[in-house]
């Protein structure tokens, strides 16, 4: 189980591995946001919680645009390479 094939490991060779550091951010950010509803929502001010969980949306939504855009933009670019 240890052992690789050398014959993946060239295949896998030519691929460009395309990492998007705000895609992290992205993650962390929707996690705070998160967890900043979920304790709003415990202590009883449901329209603070309501606002957070709406902004959460948003966070969550521009993380995965950036995955998105980001795979794209480094897919077309590697077929034209």
């Amino acid at each position: 189980m240890g052992t690789t094939n050398p014959e993946l490991e060239a295949l896998f060779a030519d691929k460009k591995r395309v990492r998007n550091p705000l895609v992290p951010l992205g993650a962390l950010v929707t996690a705070g946001v998160l967890t900043a509803g979920l304790i709003s929502f415990r202590q009883g001010n449901s329209n603070l919680g309501q606002k957070l969980m709406r902004a959460r949306v948003v966070a969550q939504g521009a993380t995965v645009a950036l995955m998105v855009g980001t795979a794209y933009y480094y897919g077309d670019n590697l077929k034209h390479a």
